[in-house]
């Protein structure tokens, strides 16, 4: 099984992708890929934009990053309520070669923040509006309060009920 696992954050000190990075390790997968959205930037889609430039090879990268995966961890970071621009944008692209970006791929949304909702808000959005492009949820995890459970230096989660529902999360992403 390959597991692809990304933070929809473009912040290289992301709360996100620590958490999606902890919650892989916790999955025994023949290879795990984790995907780094600074690698994918693109300029501000636009139509203008797009027929300019076509259809980005970066979108199409990261569409096949996502086809090569057997299953799927996206750790959603909250700005202002949404998604992160970066996320957005290149999702944005990657909708006008593929509008199936997730192509039925199997996925654990999480989202975190420093705050008591732990982005909640965002992992609402995604919850509701990611299967309209083909993404197969098994499960959804909020973890709030980052830094009261999650120990940074450890790099995993400190809180035994968390820990507990995130193992339960991955017994349902791989069922």
């Amino acid at each position: 099984m390959k597991l692809v696992v990304f933070a929809a954050s473009s912040s290289s000190k992301s709360i996100n992708k620590m958490l999606v990075s902890y919650a892989a390790s916790l999955v025994e997968a023949e290879e795990t890929e984790v995907l780094d959205l600074r690698e994918y930037e693109l300029p501000l889609f636009s139509i203008d934009k797009e027929e300019e430039l076509g259809k980005p090879e970066l979108a199409r990268k990261f569409l096949d990053k996502i086809g090569s995966a057997d299953r799927l961890i996206i750790s959603f970071a909250e700005h202002n309520g949404n998604y992160s621009a970066a996320y957005k944008n290149l999702f944005d692209w990657c909708t006008r070669s593929n509008p199936k970006v997730y192509q039925n791929k199997p996925t654990l949304l999480l989202s975190t923040s420093p705050g008591g909702r732990g982005a909640s808000t965002v992992l609402g959005i995604a919850e509701a509006a990611l299967p309209r492009f083909d993404c197969d949820i098994r499960a959804t995890l909020s973890v709030p309060s980052f830094t009261e459970n999650f120990d940074t230096e450890e790099g995993k989660i400190s809180n035994p009920e968390i820990q507990d529902q995130l193992e339960a999360a991955i017994k349902l992403l791989l069922a």
